[in-house]
């Protein structure tokens, strides 16, 4: 579609590659970004390993591997929204661009939920948290677990919540007939994104929710 194809572009193919690559350098300051917050975790981590433990007792496993499985369905109706538009399938492109943002809500639905109950129980960290478990650890210590916690699942959470937008922006132009078999980069730049936000997540459940329970109280 010449109508896509920017001035400043010899050709579509070109242009794509041009976007692909501005993809990965993207992806690649994501991955510095949480690399960082991945670092803090594991030093804070081996320091208060006890006080992590404890911390980590309070996550709802259940509804983490629920999440987990959900932005795993995700992945995979995001690689079909991929497909359809690569073959022109406007209709397909928009189910399956459909249910990858439903489930991408329900994820932040049930995130929701677990926020609610940190906060309900005093653990979210600042004048409102009062950890009174048993065990050997200095709860100030389960405070920067919490705070980790917080951060790690919150700037998840907002990337979730970009791509969610991605995915609306998504929906329309395809409902406005903006991509064909010819030109559907957009959709294939926002599937590596969402995927990459999917991958980050994969990591974030072990690290917070699966934490040994050796040594815990002892």
């Amino acid at each position: 579609m010449v109508q896509n194809l920017k001035h400043h572009f010899a050709d579509l193919e070109h242009q794509k590659a041009s976007s692909t690559f501005g993809m990965w350098l993207f992806l690649v300051t994501e991955i510095m970004f949480f690399g960082g917050l991945f670092a803090v975790y594991l030093v804070y981590r081996l320091t208060y390993y006890n006080a992590f433990v404890a911390g980590s007792q309070t996550m709802e496993i259940d509804l983490g591997a629920i999440n987990t499985a959900v932005l795993i369905c995700s992945s995979l109706t995001m690689v079909m929204s991929v497909h359809f538009a690569k073959t022109g399938n406007r209709k397909l492109t928009a189910i399956f661009l459909l249910l990858t943002l439903l489930l991408g809500l329900g994820f932040l639905g049930i995130k929701a939920v677990e926020y609610h109950a940190h906060w309900v129980h005093h653990e979210v960290p600042g004048l409102n948290f009062a950890f009174e478990h048993q065990g050997n650890y200095d709860p100030r210590h389960v405070a920067i677990f919490f705070s980790l916690y917080f951060a790690m699942t919150g700037m998840h959470a907002l990337h979730m919540v970009i791509g969610a937008g991605l995915l609306i922006w998504l929906m329309i132009a395809n409902a406005r007939g903006q991509f064909s078999a010819e030109y559907n980069s957009p959709v294939e730049m926002v599937g590596l994104y969402w995927h990459f936000v999917d991958l980050i997540w994969i990591y974030l459940f072990p690290l917070l929710y699966l934490i040994s329970h050796h040594h815990y109280g002892g």
